[in-house]
């Protein structure tokens, strides 16, 4: 099927070399939904192919980093695609918050700054141009400056380490780390080993606020620990729930984990730091509520948002948490959120956006958390249900009794706080236990049971 160019996509059938797909990019930064580009189809929407994927793809990414200013790192995603047995290059724009972006080349004038407008890119009215750099954001996480200089990021190149990429001595400024006079920025800060960053989980019993049963600190460490701990914590929340019939065994999770995920990551990706208010994780019996700071970007619809169509607050943030693969591509999330659940369980408020994840059919309220679901359905003895992690832990200690949790931690590359919660769920459901400590082992007490 042939797809027209529209106000969001455009068709490229070369790579050229003179400044063309810059100004694209530019013009799609500029307007408010963004785009995308497609390499490699005519004007008409017929594939014709790019012979060199990977050459054009890293020459793309490289011009677009060093030809277009501010700094579009993390609001661009470059991909290829198979189309019509032809390989193609995907660029898939969002909509910047550091307006108006132009041609490095050309600076800030109506030769420099570009517009999408109906299917061109169109120069932008210097009128335009001052009225956007007068309302500029100022107030980005890339440009305030650090309170704390001593910073140590010993964390983050582990995270780094772990996906083959290796952090040099310049990776604070390649990372967009420091301010223009070369100080740590807000960035740099909430991505150190030490911080002020307090990230918060509680648990209650009920479907209020009253009866808190569990109240813990994720935070004070690298942006990006804290996420995978958060990750990893509500991992164990969301107990598999088996229900067995006459003709089949049926297994589903408290919530839809793709969704949680998603959430979780857009929470912190982007959330409004400047207000020095960090995400929040709350789980009650029927419901996990996920609050983050800030609210739509100004002049940005609901139904925009619900498309998809994005505008990262942060864009170093986004940057790393691509890097490390934890973020795909940009404005997939809420797209993945609402294959389950529905608009209504988001809230808009002026300050906070608020995600509200009701427990899916057959969740069972005020489960325990990491513990034995299932149950003896129709005279057949019930299942232990483990969540992937789990099972990855419980195969490592079944083949290796005596290994330590420093060494399932560098196995499954997570740290070892989360190594400690998926054991303390595996001895709350009797599946292991523990004999003796410094010099001990690890003792299987089911096999036959898990599923």
């Amino acid at each position: 099927m042939i797809m027209s160019e529209t106000n969001r996509i455009e068709y490229k059938q070369e790579l050229s070399k003179e400044i063309d797909i810059e100004k694209e990019v530019v013009a799609f930064l500029n307007y408010k939904e963004g785009g995308i580009i497609y390499i490699g189809i005519d004007k008409f929407g017929v594939s014709i192919g790019v012979a060199d994927t990977d050459g054009d793809m890293l020459k793309i990414k490289d011009r677009l980093k060093n030809n277009i200013l501010p700094s579009c790192l993390g609001l661009f995603d470059v991909s290829s695609e198979k189309r019509d047995a032809k390989d193609i290059i995907k660029i898939v724009v969002a909509s910047g918050v550091e307006k108006p972006y132009y041609l490095k080349k050309y600076g800030m004038s109506e030769k420099g700054c570009f517009i999408r407008t109906g299917t061109a890119a169109e120069p932008m009215p210097q009128r335009m141009i001052d009225d956007l750099f007068s309302k500029r954001t100022r107030n980005s996480i890339g440009k305030i400056r650090s309170n704390r200089q001593d910073l140590t990021f010993e964390q983050l190149k582990i995270y780094y380490n772990g996906k083959g990429k290796t952090l040099n001595q310049h990776f604070a400024s390649n990372l967009e780390m420091l301010t223009p006079d070369e100080t740590y920025n807000y960035v740099a800060y909430l991505m150190a080993d030490e911080n002020g960053n307090s990230i918060k989980f509680a648990k209650y019993s009920g479907t209020t606020r009253v009866d808190l049963t569990e109240n813990k600190e994720f935070g004070y460490c690298s942006l990006i620990k804290a996420t995978i701990n958060i990750l990893d914590k509500l991992e164990v929340e969301n107990v598999i729930h088996t229900t067995i019939t006459s003709k089949e065994r049926i297994n589903k999770q408290t919530w839809d984990a793709t969704a949680l995920r998603e959430a979780v990551l857009n929470a912190f990706v982007h959330n409004d730091y400047t207000t020095e208010i960090p995400p929040k994780f709350e789980v009650f019996d029927d419901r996990i509520e996920i609050t983050s700071s800030g609210s739509l970007p100004a002049g940005f619809s609901e139904e925009e948002f619900f498309e998809g169509i994005s505008a990262p607050r942060n864009k170093e943030l986004m940057r790393i948490y691509r890097d490390l693969e934890l973020v795909e591509q940009l404005g997939s999330g809420i797209p993945r959120i609402l294959k389950t659940y529905n608009r209504s369980c988001f809230k808009f408020f002026p300050n906070f956006i608020r995600m509200t994840f009701p427990k899916l059919a057959g969740g069972q309220v005020g489960g325990q958390a990491g513990g034995q679901v299932g149950g003896q359905v129709g005279g057949q003895a019930h299942k232990i249900m483990l969540t992937e992690r789990q099972k990855e832990v419980f195969e490592l200690i079944k083949n290796s009794p005596d290994i330590s949790r420093s060494q399932l931690a560098i196995k499954l590359g997570i740290n070892e706080s989360a190594i400690q919660k998926h054991i303390d769920a595996l001895k709350q459901k009797g599946v292991i236990e523990r004999e003796g400590e410094t010099t001990g082992f690890w003792k299987i007490l089911k096999i036959n049971s898990l599923s």
